[in-house]
């Protein structure tokens, strides 16, 4: 899918239609290395709101940024890629249960692809007659393969298995802690 907002605007409202799953964290994790704040860069500057969560030794700096009514967007992270000269990426978290993955780096190009696949398809409605989760993210091993060469261009070697795993696994305890997994598996936020 294109790096168009409608899928990762999905309203609150829309879950709680679709079941009443539980109701967590609403909202974007801005991931990026830079030795200037993120949220002070042009890529980032109609998104007003967003505090530092985290900030390793090597300059990669964790943003959150909450969007508790669906609303609002970090934009494209191929243009924080560009601007930054290093990989980028986002986690947009839906309610605690999943989490859309959307990653760029500046010779890599940009990526799509989402973490707790079996809660994706909960929030995508994904019942046989809808579009399904594969029509919008790449599956795992595709996912894997895009992350590794986003990790290469951040300057780290990482497994692939560690990587599918997280790729593959479901929200327990819950699509947060599956992101940040992920990001440490990445070699960019250690856990």
């Amino acid at each position: 899918m294109a790096a168009g907002r409608s899928l990762w605007c999905i309203r609150p409202e829309r879950v709680e239609s679709l079941g009443g799953r539980r109701m967590g964290f609403w909202g974007y994790y801005v991931v990026g290395r830079s030795e200037k704040p993120l949220a002070g860069l042009a890529a980032l500057a109609d998104v007003q709101g967003m505090t530092l969560h985290e900030m390793t030794s090597e300059g990669w700096q964790v943003w959150q940024y909450p969007s508790k009514d669906g609303a609002g967007d970090v934009g494209d992270m191929a243009g924080l890629a560009a601007e930054t000269g290093a990989p980028a990426l986002f986690g947009y978290v839906m309610g605690g249960d999943c989490v859309v993955v959307e990653a760029a780096a500046p010779r890599g190009g940009a990526w799509t692809t989402c973490l707790a696949r079996g809660a994706m398809a909960g929030h995508l409605g994904s019942g046989g007659d809808g579009p399904s989760v594969d029509d919008y993210f790449l599956e795992p091993r595709d996912a894997v393969a895009r992350a590794l060469a986003w990790a290469e261009e951040a300057g780290r070697t990482v497994a692939e298995r560690p990587l599918l795993e997280v790729l593959s696994a479901e929200d327990e305890p819950s699509a947060e802690m599956l992101f940040f997994r992920f990001l440490d598996r990445l070699g960019v936020v250690p856990l």
